[in-house]
């Protein structure tokens, strides 16, 4: 298999994972504003590697394969660790909620598609717009509750961010309930086989 550049771009979003992990819990006040950084630029190698593949034609099977997976590993990750310590000044379960309907969402939707594919119907569970605004919502919410200080010492960053997020969760649901009802004949029709 030879790869290119936007796979490169997406591999690499891949291996900073550990990085962001180690820099995250580092006890050192800059580790927030390091892990700020390293999210917005995974978000923009995510932008970037769709348009070089579109733009120069590297689209790849493989490619189309690993860019969701790098994308739900970032986000998940994060969300786990943004529950571990919880940026706000709400209870840790206000966090917990809205990771857990994201990643339950991600889990049910990838293996959707998966099952939508081996029946040969996955355009039924195709990237919508409603998926892609609330990508959007969480890739602003997470970065403001990376960063966690009060910016200019007043805008709460991390509550406007777990804001986002719940906006995040709501999309996500209805997202979800899109592709499902778009795929409920085909799930019916082979529920029993």
């Amino acid at each position: 298999m030879k790869l290119n550049l936007p796979t490169y771009l997406t591999l690499s979003r891949i291996a900073v994972i550990p990085i962001f992990i180690l820099i995250y819990y580092l006890p050192v006040a800059w580790s927030n504003v390091v892990c700020t950084m390293l999210f917005v630029l995974a978000a923009i190698t995510d932008w970037l590697d769709g348009y070089i593949a579109r733009r120069y034609q590297l689209s790849s099977r493989f490619g189309a394969f690993l860019d969701p997976v790098a994308d739900k590993l970032m986000v998940a990750v994060v969300l786990v660790l943004l529950v571990d310590r919880n940026p706000t000044s709400v209870p840790d379960l206000f966090v917990a909620i809205p990771a857990i309907i994201i990643i339950g969402r991600e889990i049910t939707i990838s293996a959707l598609r998966e099952w939508m594919a081996e029946l040969g119907e996955s355009g039924l569970v195709s990237v919508s717009y409603i998926g892609k605004v609330k990508t959007t919502a969480q890739l602003i919410a997470l970065p403001f509750m990376i960063h966690r200080e009060p910016l200019w010492g007043v805008l709460p960053v991390a509550e406007i961010g777990l804001f986002l997020l719940y906006v995040a969760a709501v999309l996500t649901l209805w997202s979800m309930v899109t592709y499902i009802r778009g795929a409920w004949p085909i799930l019916k029709d082979n529920a029993g086989k």
